[in-house]
């Protein structure tokens, strides 16, 4: 049995929403060393032999099961990077759970960067949550830089959900997907920066088959002095259909930019964005005051009613 500290407890409760050691499959990642690690009939876990990092193999038609993969970090000054591949097989029906938590306590830089490969079998189902948290009173930073390419075949599906609203300093999340025909990827982002924080969202999705789709939608409040940057292009190269969205609220001093991109080479292909950033209205904030919150609270109940 793992024996897990309160702080780690913590971290995988932010990150992968549990409050005990997974049933399943699963690979838990502490300090950069395996913490624990199970497979199953239909889920095998293998660490890598050339770099660090793991193959996830996923039998063909496995349905109702799911694997969590969560990093957490308590060491000050650590940086390490990894390498994750996803083998979902044909027909399969999964959940995957990753994220990172960093609790720095210290002086130096902590630093998590990783790369995840999926590769999506024939009509095969992936719901994929990926949640980034940070806490601790350090002077040194909660840096988090993951990086995910998605390769799907005909008639797959993929959801993705990613969150990052508490304590990361500083992250560069890059997002690259191939869409074969019939495919579909659908991306909800959910982040908040504070004080003086950066994020940048780059996602680069290539719909190369007909019938193809894509909805990436990202929704973000910048406090304080942070900044973001949510960077999507879409390129239409069939008979498909692709949409991005970028929705922020900006407070206090914080900067966002939001960079659309859109290349259609099919006359076939069907491409939309939407952006929209602008303060909390003020009709909103006095509707929940007259009912008894401060102006503070009130902010509070907005921002949470529209990352959820």
């Amino acid at each position: 049995m793992i024996q897990l500290d309160e702080i780690q407890k913590r971290l995988l409760k932010e990150v992968a929403d549990l409050h005990s050691v997974p049933e399943g499959a699963y690979n838990i990642r502490s300090n950069g060393e395996a913490l624990g690690r199970v497979s199953t009939a239909n889920i095998e876990i293998v660490p890598k032999t050339d770099v660090s990092g793991i193959d996830i193999n996923i039998k063909p038609g496995t349905k109702n099961e799911s694997v969590h993969i969560p990093v957490v970090m308590t060491q000050s000054g650590l940086k390490e990077m990894v390498y994750n591949d996803f083998h979902i097989g044909e027909g399969a029906d999964v959940v995957i759970v990753a994220g990172c938590g960093i609790d720095n306590c210290g002086p130096g830089d902590s630093e998590h960067d990783g790369i995840h490969r999926f590769f999506v079998g024939k009509g095969a189902k992936v719901k994929y949550v990926e949640k980034h948290y940070g806490s601790g009173g350090g002077s040194g930073k909660r840096i988090l830089n993951p990086g995910t390419e998605v390769y799907m075949e005909e008639d797959s599906s993929m959801e993705m959900e990613m969150v990052q609203i508490k304590g990361v300093d500083d992250t560069t999340r890059t997002t690259k997907a191939e869409l074969a025909a019939g495919a579909s990827l659908v991306v909800r982002e959910r982040l908040m920066t504070h004080g003086d924080q950066k994020a940048v969202s780059i996602y680069k999705v290539a719909l190369n088959g007909d019938g193809s789709s894509a909805d990436v939608v990202s929704r973000s409040v910048a406090r304080d002095t942070s900044y973001q940057k949510f960077d999507a292009v879409l390129t239409g190269n069939a008979e498909c259909s692709g949409h991005t969205e970028c929705d922020a609220i900006i407070m206090d001093k914080g900067t966002i930019l939001a960079v659309p991109g859109l290349e259609a080479n099919s006359v076939d292909a069907a491409l939309v964005h939407e952006a929209a950033i602008g303060k909390i209205a003020g009709d909103q904030l006095i509707k929940l005051m007259t009912l008894g919150l401060t102006e503070e609270e009130a902010e509070e109940q907005i921002i949470n009613g529209f990352l959820k």
